[in-house]
């Protein structure tokens, strides 16, 4: 969750879209450099920063039933082969301008060759009732998982995009190594990203997170999202906690980086509960570095903060030479 819950962008005012042609050149560092997908999309906005371009794309998900927009940094290696992609899932409200305007990544990402890839955090316009109801739950509140219940189960299903409608699109329409992804996320969207790994061991190359709801089954914003969303029965909530999952993990080794704000105030309320998915990663000989950040709030100025740190922790493993 971030602070904002308008998901207005950085200014502080509501982003003006311009729309484009479909079918557009989605990669088009330079004029028609790259071969177009099979894939619809509708380019929103396209802006030169730092060497490379921040992109906005709109496109019809078979998985959510309903029109999508994700943010696609684009590094200036882009232009002549392909790169490794970092898929990053925003927090409780948000869309998929607040990462790309407040986080201050591309800089690094540019540096170190990677494409970050940035969805929004649920689907939206889907005419459902409760669906904007609250602001932890329904729109901006996906949680990533795949909805069972109704009237959710045909629309929500957050999990199924983020880990193959995207990629697929992405890999088809950029120049995409589908070899090498990794992913990361703030609170709502650190859960995403750690349950994307757990349950897909060896997909992702890396993972990390900022002030992530670590054990969903046991605070109230997962507890209400579950609820929701799969029904009252907990064992159907397991697939979806990070705490459960690294308890069970038998996979390839992974380095998990998590940044935690001392001073966050969803942490001092019991939403985050990091201690619990160490204790799981402990004892499973999961390696967890976690920094706990004295001062740092839950804001995107904690992530903005470190997010360097971040990049540079996945590049390790993106960039890291095949053998």
């Amino acid at each position: 969750m971030e602070t904002e819950q308008n998901g207005d962008d950085a200014t502080g005012m509501r982003p003006r879209y311009v729309t484009r042609s479909r079918h557009v050149e989605p990669c088009c560092l330079e004029p028609n450099k790259y071969s177009i997908g099979t894939m619809a999309l509708t380019q929103v906005t396209s802006n030169k920063c730092s060497g490379g371009y921040q992109k906005v794309f709109e496109h019809d998900s078979t998985e959510l039933k309903c029109k999508m927009k994700f943010a696609i940094y684009l590094p200036p290696k882009a232009e002549n082969g392909k790169c490794p992609v970092f898929y990053w899932l925003s927090g409780l409200t948000c869309t998929e301008q607040n990462f790309i305007t407040k986080a201050g990544s591309q800089q690094a990402a540019s540096e170190h060759g990677i494409i970050i890839v940035a969805p929004d955090t649920s689907p939206r316009g889907c005419n459902m009732e409760g669906e904007d109801e609250s602001w932890d739950f329904g729109t901006g509140a996906g949680f990533y998982v795949n909805a069972t219940q109704e009237p959710w189960k045909t629309n929500y299903r957050m999990y199924a995009y983020v880990t193959e409608e995207l990629p697929r699109l992405i890999n088809a329409n950029f120049p995409a190594d589908p070899e090498r992804m990794s992913i990361s996320g703030h609170s709502m969207g650190g859960h995403g990203a750690l349950i994307c790994t757990l349950k897909n061991p060896g997909k992702y190359k890396a993972v990390s997170a900022f002030a992530p709801i670590c054990n969903p089954m046991q605070c109230a914003w997962g507890q209400k999202a579950f609820t929701g969303y799969l029904g009252e029965d907990k064992k159907d909530w397991e697939v979806y906690d990070a705490t459960v999952l690294a308890a069970s993990y038998s996979g390839p080794q992974m380095d998990i980086l998590i940044d935690q704000g001392r001073d966050d105030q969803f942490l001092s309320a019991s939403q985050l509960l990091p201690d619990n998915l160490i204790a799981a990663c402990s004892e499973k000989k999961i390696p967890v570095v976690f920094r706990l950040q004295p001062g740092y709030d839950h804001s995107y100025y904690f992530i903005y903060s470190f997010i360097n740190d971040h990049i540079k922790h996945h590049a390790k493993f993106l960039n890291a030479e095949k053998v």
